[in-house]
């Protein structure tokens, strides 16, 4: 076996023909944009660049490719603690250890080399929305952004040494089913008409402004937990630039307070109802045409909830129920949705896990961030869990 490092628009291809290979008998598998993949790595679209790099592999034998991964690192999104961690990603393997094991190396190697002393994965260059964790438990389709693997990649992993930091849970939930508590709707409901707070929807005019108060809601609810990751302005601009054609303004709230941008919430189409019908991953003039066709038959009739935050003053103060209260108005409107899925929220938060099962919503599935130590004789430590 060989390893070959991706450098040229051969081994470029040869990276996204090989989860054809892997997933061409698997239902549940979607070819994720190739697009997105490389702008991943382009560091001209992504700001992990200006204070980090990435590398990517496959392994071959003979003529043969059996796996990949990439290595990467953005020393301004290092968490604090013990252990100075980069990350692996883009990981797709055929079930053999020996070919997992050589990936595995040649990332570990790479990072050590660049004064890493840990790796997880597998997550994204980029923000914690989109290709994040290993799918464990829930094989079914994904949800847009969402990762799906064969249930013997969980061994692959954890045969070389890999352990689980995190779990990631994820949700379904019709929010206009009549089945869900009446209770909580009242309360919602009471919570969304209170005095000196008012719901607002993003607005593509209004981005800049909307950018802004969203930066300040995620660093005021998050930075006091070690998951905290900045997030650049620069990505989210990218995010909204490459997701225009399926987002909706009205999928997109924030909470204010006297004019304080106090709460954040986003939820986009699920696009993977769309892609599965594509094939490829490519986006050829056909394949577009295809994707506004799908689109304008409504064919997508589920939604994934991407973030949602409340900055810690109005923690506990019933904010996320007047924005579920609002969405549900949208969803009556918008017929042709029916399920909303929650995705995700790690085993660190069980405030947001409460809230989940509050509003009726139905467990789905569990991916895992994993670690790996350099240093083997180190004491493993979970991620902590957010203090009230």
């Amino acid at each position: 076996m060989e390893i070959i490092q991706v450098a040229d628009q051969e081994t470029i291809s040869a990276f996204h023909e090989l989860p054809l290979e892997i997933y061409k008998n698997d239902k549940n598998w979607v070819s994720p944009l190739r697009m997105m993949i490389e702008d991943v790595f382009n560091p001209q679209k992504n700001a992990g660049f200006i204070r980090g790099d990435a590398c990517r592999w496959l392994v071959k034998d003979g003529n043969r490719y059996l796996g990949r991964i990439a290595a990467f690192y953005d020393r301004s999104k290092i968490e604090d603690g013990n252990e100075q961690a980069g990350n692996i990603g883009f990981f797709e393997c055929f079930d053999n250890q020996e070919a997992a094991s050589l990936l595995f190396d040649t990332a570990r190697n790479w990072l050590m080399s660049e004064g890493f002393t840990a790796m997880d994965g597998p997550v994204n260059f980029g923000e914690n929305f989109f290709n994040w964790g290993l799918l464990v438990d829930g094989f079914q389709q994904q949800g847009f952004g969402m990762q799906y693997h064969p249930p013997y990649y969980k061994q692959l992993f954890k045969e070389y040494g890999f352990q689980t930091y995190y779990q990631q849970f994820s949700y379904h939930l019709n929010i206009t089913s009549p089945d869900l508590p009446e209770r909580f709707w009242k309360i919602a409901e009471w919570v969304a008409k209170k005095k000196d707070f008012h719901y607002k929807t993003f607005s593509f005019k209004e981005q800049d402004r909307c950018i802004d108060d969203f930066l300040s809601i995620y660093q005021q609810a998050w930075d006091k937990h070690g998951n905290y990751k900045p997030i650049e302005r620069k990505d989210l601009k990218a995010l909204i630039r490459d997701a225009k054609m399926v987002l909706e303004e009205e999928f997109i709230w924030y909470v204010y307070h006297k004019d304080e941008p106090i709460a954040f919430f986003m939820m986009i189409p699920d696009l993977n109802q769309i892609l599965k019908h594509l094939k490829s991953g490519k986006l050829s003039l056909f394949n577009i045409l295809k994707l506004i066709f799908l689109k304008k038959m409504k064919t997508m009739t589920r939604c994934r909830v991407l973030v949602m935050g409340v900055i810690p003053k109005f923690q506990g103060a019933g904010i996320e129920s007047g924005i579920f209260w609002q969405l549900r108005q949208v969803l009556l409107k918008k017929s042709w949705y029916n399920e909303m899925e929650l995705s995700w929220v790690g085993d660190f938060n069980p405030k947001m896990i409460a809230l989940f099962n509050s509003v009726g919503s139905q467990y789905a599935k569990t991916h895992e961030t994993l670690r790996y130590l350099f240093d083997r004789s180190r004491t493993f430590v979970r991620l902590p869990i957010i203090q009230e």
